[in-house]
């Protein structure tokens, strides 16, 4: 009579066992974007992070998925890829205004596990270095004046982030958002271009790319940081829109989730990698590099944080008169 066992239990007995993958094998990071953007900078900080700590044995797998702004991705790992335990996707404070607004289609903010926060930046308000205009109050002041004359800018169209900063600075303003003078660009390059050429007077972005611009030899000035409190680095002396009486904040977070079948084990093991790495010195100077400034939150404390973020997007966006997703 010949035994019969099952695969596995002749491995077994033979010695060699069928060791199921580990999540932290084989490690893939979706960038929502073409190469070379926020997506992409995001995920090539874990990638450095993870390898130069130790935490991975092999470089991370940066894997490019493009449409709608984060959409095509989000909607790929709730629907297509759920349970991938070695899969996580980068997300921006711009994908929850996203889905604020819903433009991720039928998936809200409550399908996926939201995995870590790695850093943040923060909105920047940016007139000419010539500009008359040296404070918000300033801005105030111009637009009572004559608010035809102010002409905002931002690389985005209406309701991206960008237009959201300059749309809240000018409410704050006095100003309604739907009587702004605005022109979108393509990116902040373009902006950047029209704001130094006097086609522009006012210029909404990010404080890390204007620190950027001006070490670079922009002739550019930041009247207001959108934080919380000042800033460190080149940006210090910088007031925040509420030092100057507007209470304006716009963090931009970076960070990465996973699918939503993803299991309690498998997504913990990937929390306490994420606590470790953002712990340690090494972490905090590769974020530094990329012009992010401190932001570490995991697992349940930033689920809290992105459910918060995303009703007060909503909230914002309405105020605005955009549509928003109930």
């Amino acid at each position: 009579m010949r035994l019969k066992l099952p695969l596995a239990t002749l491995a077994f007995a033979l010695g060699f066992g069928l060791a199921q993958a580990a999540p932290l094998d084989k490690t893939e990071c979706i960038a929502p974007a073409k190469p070379g953007g926020g997506f992409d900078l995001t995920c090539k900080l874990a990638q450095a992070g993870l390898l130069e700590g130790k935490f991975i044995d092999t470089p991370m797998r940066v894997a490019y998925m493009p449409g709608g702004i984060g959409a095509v991705a989000y909607n790929a790992i709730v629907a297509q890829r759920p349970a991938e335990d070695n899969t996580i996707v980068a997300f921006s404070g711009g994908s929850l205004l996203n889905l604020a607004q819903g433009k991720f289609g039928r998936y809200n903010e409550n399908e996926v596990r939201w995995l870590a926060g790695v850093g943040t930046d923060y909105g920047a308000i940016m007139v000419a270095e010539n500009s008359p205009l040296k404070s918000l109050k300033d801005l105030a002041e111009a637009i009572r004046q004559d608010p035809r004359k102010v002409v905002f800018g931002a690389g985005g169209t209406v309701g991206s982030q960008d237009w959201m900063k300059a749309a809240l600075t000018a409410k704050a303003a006095g100003l309604d958002p739907k009587a702004m003078r605005f022109v979108a660009f393509e990116g902040g390059g373009e902006g950047l271009t029209a704001l130094q050429g006097g086609h522009i007077q006012v210029l909404s972005g990010d404080a890390s790319e204007a620190e950027e611009h001006i070490k670079a030899g922009a002739k550019i000035r930041v009247i207001a940081v959108l934080s919380d409190q000042r800033l460190e680095g080149g940006l210090a002396d910088v007031p925040t829109a509420k030092e100057q009486g507007m209470d304006i904040q716009w963090p931009i977070i970076r960070g990465f989730y996973m699918g939503p079948k993803v299991s309690d084990a498998d997504f913990k093991v990937w929390v306490d990698t994420f606590d470790k790495m953002m712990a340690t010195p090494e972490f905090a100077k590769l974020r530094a590099e990329r012009s992010l400034y401190p932001f570490s939150k995991t697992g349940a404390e930033l689920d809290a944080y992105v459910k918060k973020q995303v009703e007060a997007y909503r909230k914002i966006a309405a105020e605005v008169g955009l549509k928003v997703a109930k």
